[in-house]
């Protein structure tokens, strides 16, 4: 370095715009530049994670011809980077004031006084939005291999994944678009789990796999075609392990990320009815022989199998579920999904205890439907990674449709419906290409 003046700037640089051009060129002005680029960790801490690793987007930056160094930013703090650097100037976009970033802009502020460095803002580049930017992206979409590798990389920078239940193309959208700002920034759902049980019963089927995969893959491409995050998929018992290996190439050619296969044989039985119905667990041998034959069957190292253990359900133990975890995971399973049917998230938490002893252990889900008090907090605190909402869409949507068919009846008309109906302009809205 020169003795010129040192500028930083900090930046995610996913979608480089005319907007962070014109900030590193006036930062330019005042000295040598140095790009703190936050890391997937970092960005994904508060939104969606980057298109591009951390690698792409340095080598963008350093093609730029004001920059003269890139360096890590860990976290949405710069202070840490700043005290070790000491800038003379720390330059942002004047659009970080107020919302989540201006705590973060005070603190630049607060450390650069402990060597009298300054803060210089520069006038927000108007007509040009990151956020548009990444609308625009997901209508123009994603491609198999993209939308399948995304779930390993959420795993890799994102404590806590969670999922919600599709039925249907339109529930894939609301996942999609739904997101609330919230203190940590904004907070969204990171992908979609395909469910036996929303697919059934959308259809008006029972949940005992009486809807065959390819009638599944059809409701499936149709969600694929709208929307761009991950798709989780739930394969019951994954049926035999040869018809199984078909199923992994299907999925796989499509782009979902994962499988989820239960460890159960027969007629498949909704787990949350437990012993109330005859439901027979598979042994521990034919279920790793399937993981195994599933994993044979993968064209590439992205595509997830996840293996879903019911000793709990079945009310055969702990130690029964841990022994079969273990065994599982030798078998090259990708994660373990444990279930339960109790009110009470003691018996999960025991597990999760008992799982993070197993070396080298890998991606823990669970799905909180009975268990529905606790907390994601709580549970990333058991190191559980994906949390699955498995049919709460399903479930809300259908009680409100009842209440309409009533409620027309019963005044012959539907003026009284409307207040509690989402406006045909927000349901057009929502579909991409119908202005």
């Amino acid at each position: 370095m020169s003795n010129k003046k040192l500028v930083y700037v900090g930046m995610s640089a996913d979608l480089v715009h005319p907007g962070h051009l014109n900030i590193l060129k006036e930062a330019h002005q005042y000295g040598e530049v140095i790009v703190g680029l936050l890391t997937d960790d970092a960005i994904a801490s508060y939104k969606r994670i980057p298109h591009m690793e951390f690698e792409q987007r340095k080598q963008v930056i350093e093609s730029i011809k004001w920059i003269s160094k890139v360096v890590s930013q860990d976290t949405l703090d710069y202070a840490p980077n700043l005290r070790e650097i000491k800038p003379d100037f720390v330059l942002h976009g004047d659009d970080w004031k107020e919302g989540v970033q201006s705590e973060t802009r005070q603190r630049v502020i607060d450390t650069l006084a402990e060597w009298n460095g300054k803060l210089i803002e520069v006038p927000y580049t108007k007509g040009i939005s990151s956020t548009q930017l990444n609308i625009a992206l997901r209508e123009i979409g994603t491609t198999p291999d993209i939308r399948l590798k995304s779930l390993r990389r959420m795993l890799q920078v994102k404590p806590l994944l969670r999922f919600l239940d599709i039925h249907n193309a339109l529930s894939g959208l609301i996942i999609e678009n739904t997101r609330i700002e919230t203190p940590n920034g904004v907070c969204e759902f990171d992908g979609m789990w395909g469910s036996s049980l929303t697919d059934s019963t959308a259809k008006g089927k029972p949940d005992i796999e009486a809807v065959d995969v390819s009638a599944r893959m059809t409701a499936l491409n149709e969600v694929l075609e709208v929307t761009t995050k991950p798709i989780i998929y739930d394969a019951d018992t994954g049926g035999q392990a040869e018809h199984f290996q078909f199923t992994v190439r299907t999925l796989e050619r499509l782009g979902i990320s994962a499988a989820i296969i239960e460890d159960k044989t027969g007629l498949k039985k909704n787990s949350l009815f437990g012993t109330d119905v005859a439901q027979t667990q598979d042994t521990i041998e034919n279920f790793c022989y399937k993981i195994k034959m599933g994993k044979q069957a993968q064209a590439t190292d992205h595509f997830m199998i996840i293996a879903r253990i019911e000793s709990l359900i079945l009310d055969k133990g702990l130690e029964d579920a841990f022994l079969r975890a273990k065994a599982y995971i030798e078998a090259g399973a990708d994660g373990i999904m444990i279930h339960s049917r109790k009110k009470d998230p003691s018996e999960i938490f025991d597990f999760c205890k008992l799982y993070n002893t197993i070396p080298k252990h890998k991606t823990l889900v669970v799905v909180p439907s009975s268990y529905n008090s606790v907390t994601e907090e709580e549970l990333q605190k058991y190191g559980v990674n994906i949390v699955i909402y498995a049919n709460q869409l399903l479930r809300s949507a259908y009680p409100a449709m009842v209440d309409t068919a009533k409620s027309i009846l019963m005044h012959q008309r539907s003026k009284e419906c409307d207040a509690r109906m989402l406006p045909i302009k927000d349901i057009l809205e929502l579909i991409p290409g119908t202005r």
